[in-house]
C-alpha cells in the first residue's frame, strides 16, 4: 500500500494565501496613506475670508471663499501635461503611464529672479490616487523631496456666485522668497490639454 504525504502541499498553500492577503493589507493602507496626504494638502489650499467695513455711511464687504478637492483620475496618464505658475516663473512638465510611473522635468525661479531659473528633473515619481511624489533632482546633484496633490480649485467671489473651476497640481515645500513675499505653498495651473479635472 503506497502513503502519499500531502501536508506539505497544504501548508504552500497556506503559505501563499497569508502573503497574498499582507500583500492586500499593505496596498490598502498605503492607498489610505496617499488619501490622508491628498486631503490635508487640499486643505491647505482652501480659504474663507468675509469682511465688512461700514465707514462714513459707505459699506464695503469683501469675499472670497476657495474650495480644494483631491481629483482622481481613473487614468493616471491622464495627468499628463505642463503645470505652471506663469506669474512666478515656475513650470513641471510631466510624463505620466498607466501604472502611475511619472517622469519629467521643471524649472523654477532662483535668488526670487523669474528671469532666472534653476532647472531640474523627477526622479522616483509615482502617483497613488491624487497625490504625486517625487525627488526632484537639480544640476550640481543637489535633491529636493517632491509632494504634491492634484487638485479642483473652486472659487467664489460672493455669496450667490457659482464660482470658477481651477485645475491643477498643489504642491508644498520649504519657504522661499519670490517677488519679495514668502511662499510656501504653490499651486500649479494645468495647461488647457491637462486641464480636466475629474472628481471622485
Amino acid at each position: 500500500m503506497r502513503v502519499i504525504h500531502i501536508a506539505p502541499v497544504f501548508a504552500a498553500l497556506t503559505l501563499i494565501v497569508v502573503d497574498a492577503g499582507r500583500a492586500s493589507s499593505q496596498t490598502l493602507a498605503s492607498a489610505s496613506n496617499a488619501q490622508a496626504k491628498s486631503q490635508v494638502i487640499a486643505a491647505s489650499f482652501t480659504k474663507f475670508k468675509s469682511l465688512s467695513v461700514e465707514k462714513r455711511g459707505i459699506k464695503k464687504s469683501k469675499y472670497l471663499k476657495v474650495e480644494s478637492t483631491p481629483v482622481v483620475k481613473a487614468n493616471p496618464a491622464d495627468y499628463s501635461g505642463t503645470y505652471e505658475i506663469a506669474d512666478l516663473g515656475f513650470a513641471m512638465h510631466l510624463r505620466v503611464d498607466r501604472s502611475g510611473k511619472v517622469e519629467g522635468d521643471g524649472y523654477e525661479p532662483l535668488n526670487s529672479d523669474p528671469a532666472i531659473r534653476r532647472v531640474f528633473t523627477l526622479r522616483n515619481g509615482k502617483i497613488e490616487g491624487a497625490l504625486l511624489t517625487a525627488t526632484k533632482v537639480y544640476a550640481g546633484g543637489y535633491t529636493e523631496r517632491l509632494e504634491g496633490a492634484f487638485l479642483n480649485r473652486a472659487t467664489f467671489e460672493s455669496p450667490t456666485d457659482k464660482g470658477s473651476v481651477r485645475f491643477g497640481l498643489g504642491t508644498l515645500g520649504r519657504p522661499i522668497q519670490v517677488s519679495g513675499n514668502t511662499l510656501d505653498k504653490f499651486f500649479y495651473d494645468a495647461t488647457p490639454e491637462s486641464a480636466k479635472g475629474e472628481s471622485r
